[in-house]
């Protein structure tokens, strides 16, 4: 898949790899399953499992990604996934014939999915294109549950912060500026004529910037909807920033998150303005190079399967 000489992985090597990044998403993934047996929500860290569709086993699963050829008699274990094939090892000698060899496999990358993914790097190239808005200041949690009655509040579990009079003074009084159209659809009714935007999905690709902490976090979903041509390593990367962005999300919204441990920031505040401005900042730095990687994986994958980019 990749017009570079493949990476080649010993098992020794590419086991490391799986040990350590099995390691690393079960931080999330054990927890989570661990709460879903006992019918337990947890208002900041489902999110991670529920809006965004990877079941924590994929998460959990190692991947090599496309471009990298795993050896050794354990590679054959990959076969019985989907997306595999057995490759001749580059450059090995005809005594290393018998040597198992496997790598994803170029079908992978099917017609649906290259459409797929020409969409998705039309929007990540556009988002990488323009500056950050950091004016923001998380809004859009507010919007969400603005005028809305007690039941019908999405997270019904946790109390407002300034119950609900506070919590519609503060929309009241401040400019939404939400340019994210998947946060701008749960906005409520009385709220979305508030926005100074008016998002659809038809104007997500000149609308999404960098500065979103959604559009952070979607960095995550943009690595998994490649399954495995996308390299573990990139997945946990772009999961752990949306685990992060997603706490942030979280705290600054209108709920009262004290006894899950969580001190608010106070966007009704100038104070809290700023430091959500300086957080979202960091985040917007932080996705910078992950969007990069991505972007350069998506732009291999399809020249290399021959269907380049449409104009955009």
């Amino acid at each position: 898949m990749s017009p570079d000489a493949p990476t080649v992985l010993t098992e020794r090597e590419w086991r490391a790899r799986e040990e350590a990044h099995v390691a690393r998403m079960r931080t999330w993934t054990v927890p989570h399953q661990a709460r879903r047996s006992r019918g337990e929500k947890h208002p900041v860290w489902d999110f991670l499992f529920t809006y965004y569709s990877l079941p924590p086993s994929q998460l959990e699963r190692w991947q090599p990604g496309a471009g990298t050829v795993v050896t050794g008699p354990g590679a054959r274990t990959f076969l019985a996934r989907t997306g595999y094939v057995e490759t001749a090892i580059p450059g090995a000698a005809d005594d290393d014939a018998d040597t198992a060899a496997v790598t994803v496999d170029p079908a992978a990358l099917t017609a649906k999915r290259a459409r797929m993914a020409r969409h998705v790097l039309a929007l990540l190239e556009a988002t990488a294109s323009r500056t950050a808005r950091l004016s923001c200041f998380g809004l859009h949690e507010w919007a969400m549950v603005y005028r809305d009655a007690p039941d019908q509040v999405r997270h019904s579990q946790l109390p407002l912060r300034l119950g609900s009079a506070g919590t519609d003074e503060v929309v009241d009084r401040m400019d939404i500026r939400c340019t994210h159209y998947d946060a701008f659809r749960f906005f409520t009714e009385p709220a979305r004529p508030l926005n100074t935007l008016q998002p659809t999905r038809n104007s997500q690709r000149d609308l999404e910037q960098p500065g979103c902490l959604h559009v952070g976090m979607d960095i995550y979903k943009w690595a998994y909807k490649l399954g495995p041509l996308t390299p573990s390593e990139l997945l946990a990367d772009c999961f752990e920033l949306a685990a992060d962005i997603r706490e942030l999300d979280m705290r600054a919204s209108p709920y009262d998150l004290s006894s899950l441990g969580y001190d608010p920031v106070r966007i009704e505040t100038a104070a809290g303005r700023a430091e959500y401005a300086r957080r979202q900042a960091a985040f917007t730095r932080r996705a910078a190079p992950l969007r990069e990687r991505l972007i350069t994986l998506y732009r291999g994958l399809l020249a290399s399967a021959e269907v380049g980019p449409e104009s955009h």
